[in-house]
């Protein structure tokens, strides 16, 4: 009784930690994951009934994500999450946001590796015999522009949610959705035509890592799209406070660093993958 009367009134809470109520969503949300980790292997491999379980996986992730997002938000409502507990909430988006960072390093990793340590027992070519890298300038470019508008269109709204201007808040954030979903599509068509010039996952090195890395990429793209959908939608409730909206904080550090790696994907995939080029011949030995 004493937690459901410290749901109902706010004032009620008084101490600074972070307790909650007894949660399915751990057990859930990890069993998805094997689920879904275990249908992806499935699938990949040609088994019978992979995408199925794969796709199941799936909607129990969307569902936990759902249900435990819609707990946090009313444990913040419930007056629960003191600045003590904002702290340790945006720690925790922060320390998320940098094992993404080494998540991307890996395929920058291998990226440079393919192109700069080339081996010297086989004849080989960087990019593969063959194979067209990505004109740069054509939709890498506009990716790029339309990526950067959409952050200032983000920054836009956090200075008008802070000064309590949910109503432009919204309208930015709106702006800013539509600008992720107009990269995605861009994205899909740049792959169905670099597929038809033979550009796949099975280009050896090269193809692996610029499929992996921007279409990953791409994925983070779609989740922050959603992530900033749930604020819009929240602003558009009015029930995104100018003292406290930590929530929209994380989706914005998460779209923030979405532009930067792709900054950095245009620079060295596109840009700098474009204008390289290394052959090699197989090292004669006696």
């Amino acid at each position: 009784m004493a937690t459901d009367a410290a749901h109902d009134h706010h004032d009620e809470v008084k101490h600074d930690y972070h307790l909650v109520d007894p949660s399915p969503w751990p057990f859930v949300g990890s069993m998805s994951a094997l689920v879904l980790t275990v249908g992806a292997v499935l699938w990949m491999h040609g088994a019978a009934g992979g995408a199925a379980i794969f796709f199941v996986g799936l909607a129990g992730i969307i569902v936990t994500m759902f249900g435990w997002w819609r707990d946090v938000l009313h444990e913040s409502y419930a007056g629960q999450h003191k600045p003590v507990v904002n702290y340790g909430l945006r720690l925790g988006m922060a320390l998320f946001i940098t094992s993404e960072v080494f998540f991307f390093f890996a395929f920058f990793w291998a990226y440079f590796w393919g192109a700069l340590v080339q081996p010297d027992t086989v004849a080989t070519a960087w990019p593969p015999e063959g194979i067209v890298p990505v004109p740069p300038f054509g939709i890498p470019l506009l990716n790029t522009l339309i990526l950067l508008a959409s952050g200032t269109s983000l920054t836009w709204a956090h200075h008008a949610i802070r000064e309590g201007d949910q109503a432009t808040g919204f309208k930015a954030l709106v702006l800013t959705v539509a600008l992720g979903a107009v990269f995605l599509g861009f994205q899909v068509y740049e792959y169905i035509h670099v597929y038809h010039e033979g550009l796949t996952l099975q280009s050896g090195i090269y193809g692996s890592t610029f499929f992996m890395a921007t279409g990953f990429h791409g994925v983070h793209v779609l989740i922050g799209a959603l992530f900033l959908l749930v604020c819009t939608v929240r602003a558009a409730q009015m029930t995104l406070k100018p003292e406290k909206h930590v929530g929209f904080e994380a989706a914005a550090w998460y779209w923030h660093f979405v532009d930067v790696v792709w900054l950095f994907l245009f620079v060295t995939v596109y840009l700098w993958g474009a204008t390289h080029s290394v052959v090699t011949s197989p090292a004669i030995t006696f």
